[in-house]
Formats: C-alpha cells, sequence, structure tokens
C-alpha cells in the first residue's frame, strides 16, 4: 500500500494475524488488533483490544469502538477455531459457535466500518478460510462455516464494488501454527508425514499467508474481488492426507 493506511485484523496476536500485523507496521502500516488476547509485541502503529468474538453482544460493542476511534481502512478477519470431531460426536452448538465467529463478527466489523470506507471511496477485507472448506474429515462445524465465508465473500463483493471497496478470500492449509499444532502433534511423525504428502514437499508459514493477505490489501488491486486464493501447497488440487 501506497499511502498510509489503518488495517484492523482480528486475531492479530498470534499466529497469521501476528505474522501479517508485524508485515503492516514493518512496512509503516497502522495495525489494530482485537482477540482474545493483546499481541505480546509493541509498536507505536500497533493499537490493540480484547474481545471475544464469538460473543454476538461483544462483538458489536468492541467494532463499534474501534470504528469510533480509528478510520478502519482495510479489515482482515483472520480469527477462526477449529472445533475437531467426527460426525458421531459432532455437536450442532459447534456450528452456531463458529457461525458467529466465521461469519456473524465479520458481519458486524464490517458493518461498523463501512460507513467511513464508502466515504473514503477505498476498502479492503480479507476473510482468512482455510482449505479444510472444500471438506475434511473432522470438521463437521469448521468446514461448514468456512465454505459459507466463501458464499459471504462474494455477495459483499457484489454489493460493495461500486463504493471502492474490494472483497477477498485468502484460503490456507496446512499452515504451521498453534491451530494446526492443536490438532496435529508438533514435529511429530504425523507432521512429517503430512508434509511429505504435500505436492510442493512441505508446510505452510504464517508468512506464506501474511504475503497473500498483503496482495489483496494493496491500492493496487483494486480489479479483484470476489476471489479465493488458494495458499495451500497444492493441496487444493491434490487433496491431504493425514
Amino acid at each position: 500500500m501506497s499511502q498510509t493506511r489503518t488495517t484492523l485484523i482480528t486475531g492479530g496476536n498470534s499466529g497469521i494475524g501476528e505474522a501479517l500485523a508485524k508485515k503492516l507496521v514493518g512496512e509503516g502500516q497502522r495495525v489494530v488488533s482485537v482477540g482474545l488476547e493483546k499481541p505480546d509485541w509493541t509498536h507505536d502503529l500497533l493499537t490493540a483490544y480484547r474481545a471475544d468474538l464469538t460473543s454476538m453482544a461483544e462483538t458489536r460493542t468492541i467494532a463499534q469502538e474501534i470504528c469510533r476511534d480509528h478510520a478502519v481502512d482495510c479489515l482482515v478477519h483472520n480469527a477462526g477455531i477449529i472445533l475437531p470431531n467426527l460426525l458421531a460426536d459432532a455437536k450442532p452448538e459447534d456450528i452456531l459457535t463458529l457461525a458467529q465467529l466465521h461469519l456473524g463478527a465479520p458481519m458486524l466489523l464490517t458493518q461498523a466500518a463501512m460507513e467511513g470506507m464508502r466515504s473514503r471511496k477505498f476498502g479492503r477485507i480479507v476473510f482468512v478460510s482455510s482449505r479444510a472448506a472444500m471438506g475434511a474429515a473432522t470438521r463437521s462445524a469448521y468446514s461448514a462455516t468456512k465454505a459459507g465465508v466463501h458464499g459471504m465473500a462474494r455477495t459483499w463483493a457484489l454489493e460493495l464494488a461500486s463504493s471502492g471497496i474490494t472483497v477477498n478470500v485468502v484460503a490456507p492449509g496446512p499452515i504451521l501454527t498453534d491451530n494446526f499444532w492443536g490438532v496435529i502433534p508438533k514435529d511429530s511423525e504425523q507432521q512429517e508425514r503430512m508434509a511429505r504428502n504435500v505436492p510442493v514437499g512441505r508446510l505452510g508459514s504464517r508468512e506464506d499467508v501474511a504475503h497473500a493477505i498483503s496482495f489483496f490489501l494493496d491500492e493496487r488491486s483494486d480489479f479483484v474481488t470476489g476471489q479465493v486464493l488458494y495458499v495451500c501447497g497444492g493441496t487444493s488440487l491434490a487433496g491431504l492426507s493425514p
């Protein structure tokens, strides 16, 4: 981005969100992070808030507070959890929880930021989805809500295009983050086996995804909207064995 913008990142305290936040402040951009925890690092260009985005009421309150105090130009909805279970043990309540986190939270945040984006004739909305949106064992609630992200993003892309606001999706996987290690033991044989099964021969890094997100945030990407970019080492083509 050529001029200084303010990017709101959900889950900016860890994983992909943290990598993106550090990349942006390193480029002189302002970052607002909101998540269950504040980042464990500070910077003059970083402002941090705490909120539980699985709570509709808490999300609505923090969205209004952030957009009152900051001119949010870009929104990256990165916060997410998996809640894995095989179908026999899956809980319908998990669908409701993840629907609020993956779909309801970005809706409330975007609604709060949208007026400012429209007045400036500039906005970038990027969802961090997952290759699991194409289907993955133990991911009933996760895959369903991440697939919903794709449909919602395309709808918003159509509605907001005339306002200078683009809406796109980055769908990573598998990426070495705490979410990944919450399912696959860190440095285990299972992790090594999975890496060998990725077409490019390795698992992804947080920086791989941050790089892709930054493309969609760029002012020069204004002719790209409603798209899903898989950052997955080819696993969206060949599948992935655990």
